[in-house]
């Protein structure tokens, strides 16, 4: 969420750079700096009158003890019409400033310089591609294919106990995906980061945090008797640790990750892009999540992207980085580049991770601050990538390693699942 100060001092700025989101945010930041002026005013208004209310009741206690009840009797008179002001005028306040929030939240993050213009993902930047497309046999075959002929997941068993999207990983495909995980968390740990175990559960405050409330109820499960969210990202509990926190500058840069299951509906997902493990309602994800100070933020998502492309390296995967445009990043998102696999079976890029700089505005949200060298509060920024999300690995992996003497396992990952083929 973007501050109103900020918004009154850059008003123009802001609204051509968020052109680049495709977003018109001329109107909605009159409104903001309009309702604010009217904040001010009735907040003055309301200091002037308990100023008075405060006067008086000095002014009764005195002619009392004076034996001047009649005078007193009068000032009593207006204290009572004051209170009953003040009372209209808190009132007031309190729809004013609910009127502002509601507009602010409407308003998305400023996109970084460097995001390029564009509608939608097509428009993305290729910024780097590495490895070389593995190049298989005319019988290659989709992951759903070889997960069905090495009884890896069982797509019908998970659809006939819970239903399309959450598949049932069994024998070799369970300890694979086992495998991955603890590889990610160990590569996530080696890098200075603190393993959590974070609740797959939050309440509204969390979700509000980092951005997925409002207007995103659709996406995700809701508990609706306890009025709690299944985590769509560990992100969400992760950074959520530091809501209502001021860091200390020594404290800087604090590292995060987690696995969890993730959870989203993906309404109206379907067709021949979601068969398999392309999309899935429930899935595996390994988080890393920073926050940071700012004037180091840029310079630490360069190197969490750094970090992801070796985790790729080494599970000896083709992929590429893309700078996502305007048209295709998040509402909260900065900058973001996203990495793709190419699944050999599919002939097609997956994408496997998005790592994102969020500057200050989930700090807005959170109240996640330090104090600069002036003791003034400011906020921090966060950022957070997956590193990584496991079913479209999982999914390029077999593909790109199948033979016809079975699916080969990358070296990186012998030690974890214990076996080098399956066949």
């Amino acid at each position: 969420m973007l501050q109103i100060q900020f918004l009154r001092e850059n008003k123009e700025s802001v609204i051509e750079i968020l052109k680049v989101k495709n977003f018109d945010a001329s109107t909605i930041i009159d409104q903001v700096i309009a309702l604010d002026d009217n904040r001010k005013s009735t907040q003055s208004s309301s200091d002037e009158l308990l100023f008075r209310a405060n006067a008086i009741a000095k002014e009764i206690g005195i002619l009392f003890k004076s034996d001047k009840g009649e005078e007193a009797n009068i000032l009593k008179e207006e204290s009572v019409q004051i209170k009953e002001k003040t009372k209209s005028l808190q009132s007031s306040l309190s729809e004013i400033e609910s009127d502002i929030w509601k507009l602010l939240v409407q308003i998305p993050n400023i996109p970084h310089p460097s995001v390029p213009a564009g509608k939608s993902d097509a428009d993305n930047e290729v910024i780097k591609e590495v490895g070389e497309i593995p190049q298989l046999s005319e019988n290659k075959k989709p992951h759903w294919d070889l997960c069905s002929q090495y009884n890896l997941i069982d797509f019908e068993l998970g659809n006939k106990i819970t239903g399309a999207g959450f598949p049932v990983y069994k024998g070799k495909g369970a300890k694979l995906q086992r495998a991955l995980i603890a590889y990610f968390l160990d590569k996530n740990t080696d890098a200075g980061y603190t393993e959590y175990q974070p609740p797959y559960l939050v309440n509204e405050d969390s979700g509000f945090g980092t951005g997925q409330l409002p207007d995103k109820e659709g996406q995700m499960y809701h508990v609706t008797e306890d009025n709690l969210y299944l985590i769509p990202t560990a992100e969400v509990p992760l950074t959520n640790f530091f809501r209502d926190i001021i860091v200390k500058k020594e404290e800087f840069p604090i590292k995060c990750t987690a696995y969890t299951p993730c959870f989203r509906r993906e309404a109206g997902s379907y067709g021949k892009d979601v068969r398999g493990l392309n999309r899935l309602h429930q899935f595996d994800k390994v988080e890393i999540v920073q926050v940071q100070h700012p004037k180091d933020s840029y310079d630490t998502l360069d190197v969490m992207v750094n970090h992801v492309a070796n985790i790729l390296e080494e599970l000896e995967l083709p992929y590429r980085i893309l700078r996502l445009c305007g048209g295709d990043l998040s509402f909260t998102a900065a900058l973001t580049f996203d990495f793709e696999v190419y699944s050999a079976g599919q002939d097609r890029w997956l994408e496997v991770s998005s790592v994102s700089n969020f500057e200050g505005y989930q700090s807005n949200r959170l109240k996640l601050r330090y104090k600069d060298e002036n003791g003034k509060t400011q906020l921090c920024h966060t950022l957070n990538g997956s590193a990584l999300a496991l079913p479209r690995i999982f999914a390029s992996l077999v593909e790109n390693n199948q033979t016809e003497n079975g699916i080969k396992i990358p070296k990186v990952l012998q030690d974890y699942t214990r076996f080098d083929t399956i066949n």
